[in-house]
């Protein structure tokens, strides 16, 4: 969901934590013009913590929600964008969670979270508060890391959790193995269930149904490949990603950033 401008430095977690988180980021954002930034969907859930300064969310990705200023915050699976206040200064920590890290860590399906962004204290109660004060003690990004691994690693283990339906797991892996670009009748075969049931259980347990987050997945990657230095062109990223052309691309990010390609770029440092 959010992205992030001046220092940035990533890493992965520890492999024991890899099925739940993909990747930490760690980042500074000096102060800016007053203005807005959008945070684009993703096949990742959100989950941040701010070392200084807090998040402000003027607009949910479902409008219906109402926004907030945030300290700590898990942002669920959407397919549109979040509008967020840029202006302050801020250091925090962004992790990338999976829909399985949502039961494993925050002891709830992901589905619950979907279009919507909390106060991590409503899931994690009070371990919130002394971890961002020690994280914002430790004066290095690796001893950072190496904190979020141990507090994670003890979280994970401390949950009791049910499992999510083994279809569910293996119709979101097959997706994202194909890019996004499986048909769902086919994955619907595939598992064993009518396209509606299968619709139903995935969207309970993820937030999203399959094809959004077929949709989701590719437009993710693409984004992806857009933030790569090496920056390819439009229309290379569109034929690599599986889009018609690149008019199709161009309209996914219309409709699921609320801006043009162009102008997310721009948002992006360098």
């Amino acid at each position: 969901m959010g992205d992030t401008r001046g220092e940035l430095v990533w890493t992965q977690p520890s492999p024991a934590l890899r099925d739940y988180v993909t990747g930490y980021t760690g980042y500074r954002i000096a102060p800016t013009r007053p203005g807005t930034h959008q945070g684009v969907p993703s096949a990742h859930l959100t989950f941040l913590l701010c070392l200084d300064g807090t998040v402000e969310l003027l607009r949910m990705p479902d409008p219906t929600r109402a926004p907030g200023s945030f300290a700590a915050l898990v942002g669920g699976l959407s397919d549109a964008p979040a509008v967020i206040a840029q202006n302050e200064p801020q250091t925090g920590l962004q992790l990338q969670l999976t829909w399985r890290g949502a039961r494993a860590l925050l002891g709830a399906p992901a589905g619950v979270l979907a279009g919507d962004v909390v106060d991590l204290a409503e899931l994690l109660g009070r371990r919130i508060d002394p971890l961002l004060d020690r994280l914002a003690t430790i004066p290095s990004w690796p001893e950072r890391f190496a904190l979020l691994d141990a507090a994670l690693t003890r979280l994970a283990e401390g949950r009791r959790r049910r499992e999510p339906p083994p279809e569910v797991g293996y119709a979101w892996d097959r997706l994202a193995a194909t890019g996004g670009r499986l048909r769902i009748e086919r994955l619907a075969r595939e598992v064993g269930w009518s396209r509606r049931h299968l619709a139903d259980r995935f969207r309970r347990e993820i937030g999203l149904a399959p094809k959004a987050a077929a949709r989701v997945i590719r437009f993710e990657r693409a984004c992806d490949l857009l933030r790569h230095p090496r920056r390819p062109a439009l229309a290379a990223v569109a034929a690599d990603c599986g889009y018609v052309d690149q008019a199709h691309l161009a309209r996914e990010f219309r409709d699921l950033a609320g801006i043009t390609a162009t102008a997310w770029l721009a948002e992006r440092p360098g």
